[in-house]
Formats: structure tokens, sequence, C-alpha cells
């Protein structure tokens, strides 16, 4: 069972990552590096400090260090747990694909897409008592997690792993904030 699902794994990847073109590679390039989101970013604290204040704001910034910490660590203990290698890495693949960029460290799961999902987990749960489609902070990691696959660093399973264990942490550390609140509040 876990062979097939290895399997089915490394066909979607060989589909999707053959989806991309050479003309298209500087600008996934350019996505799957965070800095270059910093404007989103920027906006989004500014949406929320105009909605929660400045004191909020801090709190919510120093839970987000601390939940990217979280997720970062409990990924890397994953990847070196379970050893996988990336595409760009695995011999059986790598030489049908398209390898824009390689690492060498392991591919099991994401870290780019629990990061990402954790953190904008956090922030759609705040924000969604503000704002109808506050929904729309997921296509941050939705893009930024698929230029993992176009770039062949990582398998689809890597990058849906890394969306749920986001979403949970993202859940678990929102929930403590919403008790913290409710303390400060009395």
């Amino acid at each position: 069972m876990l062979e097939q699902i290895i399997t089915l794994d490394k066909e979607l990847l060989v589909f999707l990552n053959g989806l991309g073109s050479e003309s298209f590679d500087a600008f996934w390039l350019q996505i799957t590096k965070q800095l270059n989101w910093t404007p989103y970013f920027v906006i989004l604290l500014l949406i929320l400090q105009k909605k929660i204040g400045w004191k909020n704001l801090g709190i919510v910034l120093l839970i987000i260090a601390l939940l990217i910490t979280f997720t970062d660590q409990i990924t890397n203990l994953f990847k070196y747990s379970f050893q996988r290698l990336r595409p760009c890495n695995d011999p059986e693949i790598n030489t049908i694909i398209r390898v824009v960029k390689t690492s060498n460290s392991y591919s099991f799961f994401s870290g780019h897409a629990s990061n990402s999902t954790a953190t904008m987990t956090f922030i759609f749960l705040i924000l969604r008592q503000y704002y109808k489609y506050a929904f729309v902070v997921f296509f941050f990691p939705l893009i930024f997690a698929y230029s993992r696959i176009y770039l062949g660093l990582h398998f689809p399973i890597d990058i849906l792993t890394g969306y749920f264990f986001g979403a949970l942490f993202g859940t678990v550390f929102y929930k403590g904030y919403s008790i913290y609140l409710k303390r400060s509040r009395k």
C-alpha cells in the first residue's frame, strides 16, 4: 500500500513538474523566496493592526514567531526521521523531471508548506471575524508551496502533509491566543 502511494506521488510530481517551462523558471524561483513576500506580510500586518490594535499585534507577532519556530522544528524532526530524498536527488526520477533548483536536505515534509499554512491559518482565524473574504490569505501557501513542486524540490505528499500540519499547528496556536484574550479581558 505504501509503495503504491509513493509511486502515485512520484507520478503526480512528474506530471505537475512537467507542466513548467524555462520561460517561467525565473518567476517560480522568485516565488519560492520568503523575502520576496515581504510586501504581502506588511499589508497583512497593517490589516491586523487596524483590527486588533498595536498591543495585540505585538502579541500576535510573538505567537507567530513561536509558531514558525515550533512548526519548523517539527518539520525538521520529520525530515531527519524519514530521510526521504527530494525529487531533485531521487535517482529514480531526477533525470526525467525539470530540476530548476537543488537542495541537499530531505523532503518529507515541506517546511515551506507547513510554515506558510500555519501562519496563514493563525491569521485567518483572527481575521475571519472581521472580513468575509479572509480566506484569500490561503492563496499565499498554495502558490508558495506549489513553487516547491515546480522547482523539483518536493513531492505532492510533502506539500499536502505540510498543509495538514500547518493547519493543525496554526489552529492550536490560535486556540492558545484565544485563551490569552479571554483571560486578559477579565
